[in-house]
């Protein structure tokens, strides 16, 4: 039976994702096209035996529209012969583009695919694909949720009551995120998984070196909205830009092949997928859905917690890996050990194959066997994989 393994795996450092960031000069086509280079490089594979290139993108409007994953293939220098497409599933885009991966080459539809994605914030800030809509969900959504869906930052502020979490807990797992990166960055420890710099930027813009509990604590409240707050009087309203996601500028990209195929290629494979699977979960609390994701793929790989070594879990709000650490039980000292989207920063679109990126070359360079990914999307879905380092 034909297997899918991950040959290299490869993500820009991150910029901030506003006006002013380091990246905000950088097209998306070539911050994508940036990723896909490096991929090739770091593979060492010529790119004609590449059959298709599969990218995840979340704000699919202006120049990130129109399957920019076609444009930056062919602006990596990829041959024409090589189809591309992309895919949009909120922030798992990406970790979906590597999943439709590994299903081409399991199947044999594909010998040798490429995941990645993309996401320019500071150009196409998150929602401009929603300017100008009126009605997003039509009528028989509303049927079935007559009380609509609210924006996933009051649903992290629900997770957040919910769960019994204060204001304290968030923002020392907040600090922990920044202190982890901070810690990995001056050791070298993302230098494997990075592309050489792109204008001028050499490591993550966004991790806070000199964080503080008390810079935190003084950060207001992200959401705060008054007819929200009398419609839910549970919620306190802990969640800040400091204990939430930073958005981010950058890409990210993964090689997938076969054990079979890799070996004749030469190639050396750096982890096998075992399992990859995708849940949904409740649309109004939106986040919660990496629980069920999590037991999931751990029942169909038949393997516990605790024969995982290393957790990436993507890093939204503090509140959704806390809850989600309560429910299934994991041991935050190995989840996330280089920091998560709250220091590294949030490229939506990329997120996914970033955290593979890093994923991988953690289990590799602490010595560990099998590693956990998994993400929350807006819609109430999430996405989750097992690798097996090699």
């Amino acid at each position: 039976m034909r297997d899918a393994v991950i040959v290299a795996a490869v993500r820009t450092p991150i910029g901030r994702g506003k006006q002013g960031g380091a990246l905000d000069g950088v097209h998306p086509v070539d911050l994508m096209a940036h990723s896909l280079r490096a991929v090739v490089e770091q593979a060492g594979i010529d790119p004609a035996l590449i059959d298709e290139v599969i990218g995840g993108v979340v704000s699919q409007v202006g120049e990130q529209a129109t399957n920019v994953t076609r444009r930056a293939s062919l602006a990596a220098g990829f041959p024409e012969s090589v189809p591309a497409s992309t895919i949009d599933r909120q922030c798992s885009a990406s970790q979906q583009a590597l999943r439709f991966a590994a299903h081409a080459v399991i199947a044999g539809d594909c010998d040798v695919v490429v995941a990645t994605g993309v996401e320019s914030v500071s150009r196409i800030p998150m929602g401009t694909s929603l300017l100008d809509v009126d009605n997003l969900t039509g009528s028989a959504f509303l049927e079935r949720y007559p009380q609509g869906v609210p924006w996933q930052g009051i649903s992290a502020e629900l997770i957040t009551a919910r769960w019994g979490f204060g204001r304290g807990q968030l923002d020392e797992y907040a600090l922990e995120s920044h202190r982890r990166a901070a810690e990995a960055t001056k050791r070298g420890g993302f230098d494997a998984e990075l592309t050489p710099p792109i204008n001028g930027l050499a490591r993550d813009e966004t991790i806070r070196f000199d964080a503080s509990a008390a810079g935190l604590a003084a950060l207001s409240p992200s959401f705060y909205n008054e007819a929200i707050a009398q419609r839910f009087p549970e919620i306190a309203w802990h969640i800040t830009a400091g204990n939430a996601s930073q958005l981010g500028d950058g890409s990210a990209a993964v090689l997938v092949t076969t054990s079979e195929h890799a070996k004749r290629l030469g190639l050396t494979p750096l982890a096998r997928i075992r399992s990859h699977i995708a849940v949904g979960d409740d649309p109004f609390l939106m986040l919660t859905a990496v629980v069920p994701a999590t037991e999931k793929v751990l029942k169909q790989t038949g393997l516990t917690l605790d024969d995982i070594d290393l957790i990436e879990i993507n890093e939204a709000y503090a509140s959704v890996v806390l809850a989600w650490a309560r429910e299934t039980g994991a041991d935050l000292d190995r989840v996330n050990v280089h920091g998560g989207a709250i220091s590294l920063g949030h490229p939506l679109g990329a997120s996914g194959v970033r955290l593979t990126a890093t994923l991988v070359h953690a289990l590799h360079e602490r010595g560990g066997r099998y590693g956990l990914q998994t993400m929350c999307e807006s819609g109430g879905q999430a996405n989750a994989m097992i690798l097996e380092a090699l």
